[in-house]
């Protein structure tokens, strides 16, 4: 039993009974339905091209986690680099705390994947197989036991489908790359069982997502929109309806209404089936398709545009609106300190790295002629062109040398290498414990990194002649 018009209290998606009610909202033209639809089909080839644009011999963006590299738009990143991850997810959450804060939920209208390719991709599609709202509801109360419901019906989960298994090879490929994408895929799934179950599992779920679950991900999965009531105020820019100006509703004809005719069509567009005019609420996601319609509606009326418009509810309440609020300066000072401290962090990153650990066992081995300290070293080239390092030591205690490292090593593109280093003192020298620092240095370039560390071995008089 479906409900006879939104309300607050509830969402429409479900009905009173508990059940669901499938909403078929009406397709909209207008001004930001165009700007939408532009900038959404901007941001899918945004998403379908990155993969497939080379920089510096790299995908733009390549996330090469079996290799543990990281490759943005040319700039790489190993995953000792990864701790940046930390300033650049923050600052996005500051950059959407921000743009919250002055223009509502411009990202869930306008640039979540979620919105996106509901309405620019599997709504179109809908639409093309299914016709209008009108006749998709009519079709809804067909058995399936009707050819035309099987054909039609049938034929768009099919593309369904099709467009999810797309989507996911896409988002496969920004941690594969395309090459590789493409020899899994002549390779069959057996070779790559643990790629093909990802692929299979992400479809079905992209699948279940955007024929059955749609808004319900918006409204009961996404905690963004909950989060809208503490980032915004009474100053933030929203979609809201003018209730001065539209009340009371009334046919056109009629004196002593408002704007408003009622005509109801400003719910019928909405994709989360709520009603604007009674009020921000948690379900709009700030898609502009109630401006739209209801633009439409005052054209055809001849009367002024912006009854249900973006604007603040101070403004709307017909207040004057203020864009500098405190809030801003809040979360503007967090977004620059964490953009400072990234861009300091990125312009002192190496080309390369190099770590040790001590050989597991005894920290030092005592025979006729030596003492000697073993070392694990791990050498990262993170340049696309060969690197070669060479070792240089100095010593605070006489006669400390090196084996291990007696000629460079050379390192190919994006090459990992772990190499045994021998650190030794003849015992006639062996004096205590001393510190040798190791200079690393990497050419071509300038590229140097310097560790100390500590020469152990047994007190002296125990290994003294």
């Amino acid at each position: 039993m479906a409900k006879a018009s939104p309300v607050r209290e509830s969402v429409t998606s479900i009905n009173v009974d508990g059940s669901r009610n499938f909403l078929r909202p009406a397709d909209v033209s207008g001004k930001f339905s165009l700007w939408r639809r532009i900038s959404g089909i901007a941001l899918i080839l945004f998403y379908v091209l990155m993969p497939w644009i080379p920089i510096n011999g790299y995908p733009a963006l390549f996330f090469d986690v079996a290799n543990r590299r990281f490759h943005f738009f040319g700039y790489t990143l190993a995953a000792q680099d990864m701790w940046m991850a930390f300033f650049f997810i923050t600052g996005l959450g500051f950059t959407l705390f921000l743009v919250t804060a002055l223009f509502g939920r411009l990202w869930c209208g306008w640039a979540c994947p979620q919105t996106v390719f509901m309405e620019h991709v599997y709504r179109r599609i809908e639409r093309l197989l299914e016709g209008d709202a009108l006749s998709q509801r009519k079709l809804d109360k067909v058995s399936w036991a009707d050819p035309v419901k099987i054909l039609r019906r049938g034929t768009k989960y099919v593309f369904f489908a099709i467009v999810s298994v797309l989507i996911t090879n896409v988002f496969l490929a920004y941690f594969v790359s395309v090459p590789q994408l493409w020899g899994y895929i002549l390779d069959g799934p057996l070779e790559h069982w643990d790629s093909f179950l990802f692929v299979v599992v992400s479809t079905l779920l992209l699948f279940f997502n955007f024929t059955w679950f749609r808004e319900q991900l918006c409204i009961f999965i996404c905690p963004y929109g909950r989060l809208q009531s503490a980032l915004i105020d009474d100053d933030t820019l929203v979609i809201g309806y003018d209730d001065k100006r539209g009340e009371p509703r009334g046919p056109p004809k009629r004196e002593g209404v408002g704007d408003c005719i009622g005509c109801n069509r400003c719910v019928q567009v909405c994709p989360t089936g709520i009603d604007i005019r009674q009020g921000l609420q948690i379900e709009c996601i700030g898609c502009a398709n109630c401006i739209d319609a209801c633009n439409t509606v005052m054209d055809k009326l001849g009367r002024e545009r912006g009854l249900i418009r973006y604007d603040s509810l101070n403004g709307l309440a017909g207040k004057a609106r203020k864009i500098i609020r405190p809030r801003l300066f809040a979360y503007l000072a967090l977004l620059a300190l964490g953009a400072g401290v990234m861009t300091f962090a990125a312009s002192h990153l190496k080309p390369g790295s190099v770590s040790l650990v001590r050989m597991p066992g005894s920290p030092y081995v005592v025979d006729q002629n030596d003492v000697r300290n073993q070392f694990l070293i791990r050498l990262i080239n993170k340049r696309n062109a060969p690197v070669a390092y060479t070792l240089t030591i100095e010593s605070s205690a006489p006669g400390v040398s090196f084996a291990g490292f007696d000629q460079a090593v050379e390192l190919a593109p994006m090459e990992e290498v772990q190499r045994p280093l021998v650190l030794m003192q003849q015992r006639a020298d062996y004096k205590g414990e001393s510190t040798v620092t190791l200079h690393f240095k990497g050419e071509p370039g300038e590229f140097e990194v310097t560790k100390q560390v500590n020469f152990l071995g047994p007190d002296p008089r125990l290994i003294s002649p």
